[in-house]
């Protein structure tokens, strides 16, 4: 089966979940003191609901969109990773980067043909036409392209992430200086790839703050989460915060629930639940 890649657009189906009963828009909640803007304030909970289960929205205006989001063919985007599977490889050598690319490919349970490589300040990709039954698999028109990505050490350094905590170290970030528009995109970069054990997720906000030893930012997600048949869902809001040090570049990430309440689809509307 072809693979698709975690990139927007977002297609989200929402099934609609019965019980509760509809009441006015509850007020808005303020993200946690410990987030980066003390003033910055939710959404109400009806005007979240309906960007949940909006299935033309994801992420808000301006948010930062990954290069191969575009891409029209079924395809794949992954990062090379160390052998443990932890965190993500850097190096600044396109030979090296090449080399571990050519290892990985030969390792996967679906390879493909080289077709082609490519580099932006962030990272080195390999473009490879991957190998699913039943594809024509030809260069001059691809049918299922694979994008490996080898990240630039002097942009991008994630030796040693956990990539399955979402709190903690979240890796360097070499650019420098390292102002509020770095500290976005390297943000809402990993949002893209990062794995959430739920179905249905939105960036309702990406709310940026600073002080003088170091850059936040914050991305307000929203995610719904199905509570079994006759109930309705449950709506968390998260505060996902990544926080770098401007002297040395190190990145801490938060990830903390910092809303829920409940709501369903009824006749194709949001409505809030009791």
């Amino acid at each position: 089966m072809k693979q698709h890649s975690g990139l927007l657009p977002l297609v989200l189906v929402v099934a609609a979940c019965g019980g509760g009963s509809t009441e006015p828009a509850k007020p808005a909640a303020a993200v946690a003191p410990e987030g980066p803007e003390a003033g910055y304030v939710l959404p109400a909970d009806r005007e979240i609901a309906a960007r949940i289960y909006d299935p033309d929205y994801s992420v808000p205006a301006g948010f930062f969109t990954d290069a191969r989001a575009g891409t029209s063919a079924s395809y794949t985007v992954h990062h090379v990773m160390d052998a443990s599977g932890s965190f993500e490889l850097c190096t600044d050598d396109f030979a090296t980067a090449e080399a571990w690319e050519a290892v990985d490919n030969a390792n996967r349970a679906v390879s493909g043909y080289f077709v082609g490589a490519a580099e932006t300040e962030r990272y080195f990709e390999f473009v490879r036409e991957l190998s699913y039954p039943g594809d024509v698999g030809n260069v001059g028109s691809q049918t299922s392209p694979g994008y490996a990505r080898v990240f630039k050490c002097s942009n991008t350094n994630r030796d040693g992430v956990d990539r399955s905590d979402l709190n903690g170290f979240a890796g360097m970030l070499n650019v420098s200086p390292r102002n509020p528009e770095d500290v976005r995109v390297f943000a809402e970069y990993f949002w893209q790839f990062a794995f959430f054990p739920y179905r249905h997720r939105k960036v309702l906000d990406s709310v940026g703050g600073a002080t003088a030893g170091s850059v936040d930012r914050s991305l307000i997600l929203g995610f719904a989460v199905n509570q079994g048949d006759g109930r309705c869902d449950r709506i968390d809001v998260v505060d996902w915060t990544f926080t770098v040090d401007r002297d040395s570049g190190r990145a801490e990430q938060r990830f903390d629930t910092i809303h829920s309440f409940e709501a369903r689809l009824e006749s194709g509307s949001p409505v809030l639940c009791d």
